[in-house]
């Protein structure tokens, strides 16, 4: 029988692109854990996707995994297999236009074969506890990496 894990996560960018944040809580019976970190330079949608993909990423085995998010990009990719079709169609919405974030996908689709995922949406900032929690999670890595000046030739080099 597998464990059983509760994801709530949040992502939280200032601008779009602009600093960003993501926020995850893991919990596992009475115990959880709280993750988060933050970027320069990136995207409210790469920052939900973070979140989710960092939490799972920390589970050391195969788990029953219920991730709770605020994020109906993310819920209905995963639970309307929109994000399978984009693989299957070379990460295509349509002939001409390329799907967002590709690289992030593939990672959550190799993630999605290791544990027994299912997705479940929340209304955010609508007092739903851990979705509280977890955006502010984000929001304190957006604000903290937004504290910090880097210079832009050393950024663009960790590239």
């Amino acid at each position: 029988m597998l464990e059983e894990v509760t994801i709530y996560s949040d992502g939280a960018c200032s601008g779009n692109p602009g600093p960003g944040g993501y926020g995850a809580i893991l919990t596992i019976g009475k115990h959880q854990k709280e993750i988060n970190g933050g970027f320069r330079k990136t995207t409210n949608n790469r920052m939900e996707l973070l979140a989710i993909i960092k939490a799972l990423e920390s589970l050391k085995r195969e788990c029953k995994v219920k991730v709770v998010s605020d994020s109906k990009y993310i819920v209905d990719a995963m639970t309307k297999r929109w994000a399978h079709k984009w693989s299957q169609n070379n990460w295509k919405l349509r002939k001409n236009e390329d799907a967002k974030n590709p690289d992030m996908w593939k990672v959550m689709l190799e993630l999605e074969n290791k544990h027994e995922l299912s997705f479940k949406w929340v209304k955010g900032h609508s007092g739903h506890e851990m979705n509280e929690r977890a955006d502010t999670l984000a929001v304190e890595a957006r604000d903290e990496v937004s504290k910090h000046k880097i210079d832009d030739f050393f950024e663009n080099s960790l590239k």
